[in-house]
């Protein structure tokens, strides 16, 4: 009988699993203690919006049917949202499966693709899963994409180049004019992804309008996610939006029914709550303010931020501090899976949630010192 390993295609074996945060219950369960918060996921500690509650209260008893394949009614309101067409927009479950798709529909084995280190892994993992090479290039001392590098990196065989935009861990962003440049400066032929998962957050004035590329025809697919500000990270609902030509090529790949009945209805109902995105926002501006200060006072190092999470440089093993807090019933992200050993990725979380951070964050570094 032949091995199993032999039966597995190649570019199977170059991958690294993804490794989510620990969820609260197993925390809870494994130290024998409650009330753990976790800041580790960036997820909305405000929840979902009191509206997708009621939405889903009142689909649930159609769960017993298939849910449009199409997401017509979600399209439609996203499409008056955002101010675009139905035809530009493709709704996957999470943004993690438009990145998927947009790598089935595009990459053949030995095209390149071209991302920032650190950024969000999945990038890689796409990529890699369908035998293309990859190229990271480092972010810079400021912790923002290194763009006139990466334009250089662009080559014959170049089909996709990721922007994380605010990036995932560093919170960093690149600018309008920093985007131009870059489009300007490459072939005309690649594609550009976009990932926005959090710019619902970003209150800096320079940060790029992307959807105006897509009303110019350029070759860019936008990702944006019902998970971060809108709190429904458990229904596993994102959206890409792109010129018609490209979407239908992405709806290609797509499986039917890949957006689950309830995910659509709580995502209609968040979309006409702007008190929820309101709220939720100005927790994420206060708490930055109140975290720099407390990092500042605790003498750490940190990445100003445009999203709802904070990259900490603790100066110490971030895998010991991580186990430290967890005795304490606090659960962050350890920067040795970003190549940052000694830094944390922080949710932004509640005043009291933020509070209790730093109280168990201080005390660990005291005894460590």
């Amino acid at each position: 009988m032949r091995k199993v390993e032999n039966l597995g295609r190649p570019a199977i074996f170059t991958l690294n699993p993804y490794v989510p945060g620990k969820p609260v219950e197993e925390v809870e369960r494994e130290l024998g203690i409650s009330g753990v918060v976790k800041l580790a996921s960036n997820e909305n500690p405000l929840g979902p919006s009191p509206s997708a509650l009621k939405a889903l209260e009142k689909a649930i008893a159609r769960v017993n049917s298939y849910p449009d394949s199409n997401c017509f009614y979600l399209k439609k309101d996203l499409a008056a949202h955002l101010g675009c067409r139905e035809e530009n927009l493709i709704i996957g479950n999470g943004s993690d499966e438009l990145l998927k798709l947009i790598a089935e529909t595009f990459l053949e084995p030995g095209d390149q693709v071209i991302f920032a280190r650190p950024s969000f892994s999945e990038y890689e993992f796409v990529s890699k899963i369908m035998g293309a090479n990859c190229t990271a290039v480092p972010v810079k001392e400021d912790f923002a994409h290194d763009l006139e590098t990466m334009a250089k990196q662009v080559g014959a065989r170049t089909k996709l180049v990721f922007i994380c935009n605010p990036n995932n861990p560093t919170g960093t962003i690149v600018t309008q004019e920093e985007l131009r440049a870059f489009i300007a400066s490459t072939p005309p032929d690649i594609l550009l992804v976009m990932d926005e998962a959090y710019y619902e957050y970003v209150t800096d004035p320079h940060y790029p309008d992307s959807l105006q590329l897509v009303e110019e025809d350029s070759n860019v697919i936008i990702l944006r996610t019902f998970s971060k500000i809108y709190g429904l990270a458990g229904l596993r609902i994102g959206y890409g939006i792109s010129r018609p030509e490209i979407i239908a090529l992405i709806n290609r790949a797509r499986e039917p029914f890949n957006v689950n009945l309830l995910a659509q209805e709580a995502a209609r109902a968040s979309l006409k709550d702007q008190n929820h995105l309101k709220q939720s926002r100005e927790m994420v501006v206060e708490g930055r303010k109140y975290l720099y200060q407390a990092f500042d006072r605790l003498g750490l190092k940190y990445v100003p931020t445009q999203t709802n999470f904070i990259f900490v440089d603790t100066f110490q093993d971030s895998k010991e501090i991580f186990t430290a807090l967890l005795q304490e019933g606090i659960i962050i992200r350890t920067g040795d899976i970003f190549g940052y050993p000694t830094y944390i990725r922080v949710t932004i979380g509640t005043r009291r949630e933020n509070e209790r951070f730093i109280a168990a964050l201080e005390r660990v570094l005291n005894s460590r010192r």
